[in-house]
């Protein structure tokens, strides 16, 4: 397993900090604001038990594991963690809780999903999920790479280390059981085409974007593969939202940033075709393994996303175009900090910052994927 404490000096010769820094500025993500949304309760009763919730991915799921890392893509500290308990920081780039966390909360297993790298973790945290997920990583090997995150492959092995913890404590049977019994959530890919693709010309000059959308499954479905031969059974993972519509991407990419903020079509429509393609191929995936108690299915997040987005009064939003932390148009990261502007309601605002959606935002995402998880796992 590679460290993420150090960082190669090939590496560093190749990206300079400031240019590092410019690129962090497309970084991508989602998160949700208001304390008080919680999951419906009484929770239903499931014909199949689940668990534990195990998550992978990008800082749309990532619950603190940078704070554990060398990397600038971190946010422990103020606004974020605004509307979270206590009002803790806790690393999720949002002002309160990430769908993850409210699925956890829906099946039953726990309230808030822990990131694997806090080391204060105990046996019985670990047992009932965790996250492994890493904020700017993606299914492209180059783009954590950019960053200094945690690639999906170590995430891989960081879930192999997981199993062996728990077959220390439970024996490697009940351990298989666990596992076969697990909610697995896989939510990735943004970056690969905001921090990578259209920000740098490296892949540009190797793929169309059509080849790149290709390139970029073909990975996934590498790790949705490898996740199989680990024991995973019940594996969601999540599209691309309407790329186009985030404030940041407004504010780099449209010759008008401060006079017409709208969404960008051209980049939510590589999300779409990319979305599409995703579809299908793992439809097939669950095709072919069904027969083995396989249930891999696709999380649509742009339609609910691209429907707050376009009707948001509808939903009690105020601001749509840019963030409730600072201007809303570029902060993000280190410049959403304890001295930056934060708007009075964050309710009212559909993105916490220039990149991540509010709290709010996240729970409707949930409610819109509820349906979903009912069927999937056999609600009574």
């Amino acid at each position: 397993m590679r460290s993420h404490h150090t960082h190669s000096s090939s590496s560093s010769s190749s990206f300079s900090f400031i240019f590092i820094f410019i690129l962090f500025l497309f970084f991508i993500s989602f998160s949700f604001a208001t304390p008080k949304l919680e999951p419906t309760k009484p929770k239903p009763k499931r014909r199949q038990p689940i668990s534990a919730i195990l998550v992978f991915g990008d800082s749309t799921v990532d619950p603190g594991n940078n704070n554990y890392i060398e990397t600038i893509f971190k946010c422990n500290f103020p606004p974020y963690g605004l509307d979270f308990k206590n009002k803790i920081p806790t690393g999720r780039f949002c002002n309160g809780r990430l769908v993850t966390d409210f699925i956890g909360s829906y099946i039953g297993v726990k309230e808030n999903v822990p990131p694997y790298l806090d080391p204060n973790l105990g046996i019985n945290e670990l047992i009932s999920g965790v996250s492994f997920a890493s904020a700017g990583s993606g299914f492209d090997p180059l783009t954590p790479a950019i960053g200094n995150v945690i690639d999906i492959p170590t995430q891989l092995e960081y879930f192999r280390e997981y199993k062996r913890k728990l077959e220390g404590k439970m024996g490697k049977q009940q351990m298989e059981k666990h596992i076969g019994e697990a909610l697995f959530c896989v939510s990735a890919a943004t970056n690969d085409f905001v921090i990578n693709y259209f920000a740098l010309p490296i892949r540009r000059k190797t793929f169309t974007i059509e080849a790149y959308q290709q390139f970029v499954i073909y990975n996934l479905k590498q790790f949705i593969q490898d996740l199989w031969k680990e024991g995973a059974r019940k594996i969601g993972v999540a599209g691309l939202p309407p790329i186009g519509c985030l404030p940041i991407v407004i504010t780099l990419f449209s010759g008008e940033a401060l006079t017409n903020r709208r969404c960008i079509d051209r980049f939510s429509a590589v999300a779409t075709n990319y979305n599409f393609h995703l579809q299908k191929e793992l439809g097939l995936m669950q095709m072919s393994l069904a027969h083995l108690g396989s249930k891999i299915f696709y999380l649509d997040v742009y339609n609910p996303i691209n429907e707050i987005i376009h009707d948001y009064q509808k939903f009690g939003f105020e601001e749509v175009s840019s963030g409730c932390c600072g201007s809303g148009y570029l902060e993000a990261s280190i410049l959403c900090n304890p001295k930056s502007y934060v708007c009075p309601n964050t309710s009212a605002y559909v993105f916490f910052d220039s990149i991540h959606p509010s709290e709010k935002t996240y729970f409707l995402l949930f409610r819109s994927l509820r349906p979903l998880y009912d069927s999937i796992l056999g609600c009574l």
